[in-house]
């Protein structure tokens, strides 16, 4: 299937799971401030799935975890760990953690999954090259999952 590009809001999709883009969760979740896609996901989901990411414990760069999705309509959110401890990603870490999140939604059985760019926001990456380089792990490992990227814009 080919992957789609959209403008948006990742929790208005129409798939079975969305993907937060995470840290390596060494800080406790309930110190973060909330910000950007992880901002949007505990105002709206609660604080259940975080609850659970903060039960799993240190990640290492570009691992996925499967949450539930609290109180958004989907089967689950993955958390991959897409930056390091300076707040930065990198081009392995983006592409990893794309690459993972892929093999824990297939392994849900999951059929239809949407991403926010990976490192373009407190990652620092600019938006078109982190897009170009989840493009290409979508473009090759993607599959038969119907896969969007979304790139937010506000309604």
């Amino acid at each position: 299937m080919p992957v789609r590009i959209v403008e948006g809001d990742l929790l208005d999709q129409p798939v079975e799971a969305i993907v937060n883009a995470w840290n390596r969760n060494i800080i406790p979740w309930w110190l973060l401030l909330p910000q950007g896609v992880s901002g949007a996901i505990k105002r709206r989901a609660g604080l259940g799935p975080f609850r659970e990411l903060g039960r799993v414990g240190p990640m290492p760069l570009g691992t996925a975890v499967v949450t539930s999705a609290g109180r958004l309509p989907y089967k689950a959110i993955i958390h991959v760990a897409g930056i390091n401890m300076l707040w930065r990603a990198s081009e392995r870490s983006i592409q990893d953690s794309v690459r993972n999140a892929l093999a824990r939604a297939r392994e849900r059985g999951l059929t239809s999954l949407a991403f926010p760019l990976i490192g373009a926001g407190s990652g620092g990456f600019d938006e078109q090259r982190a897009l170009d380089l989840m493009r290409v792990v979508l473009d090759a490992e993607a599959g038969e999952l119907d896969v969007r990227v979304v790139c937010f814009r506000r309604s």
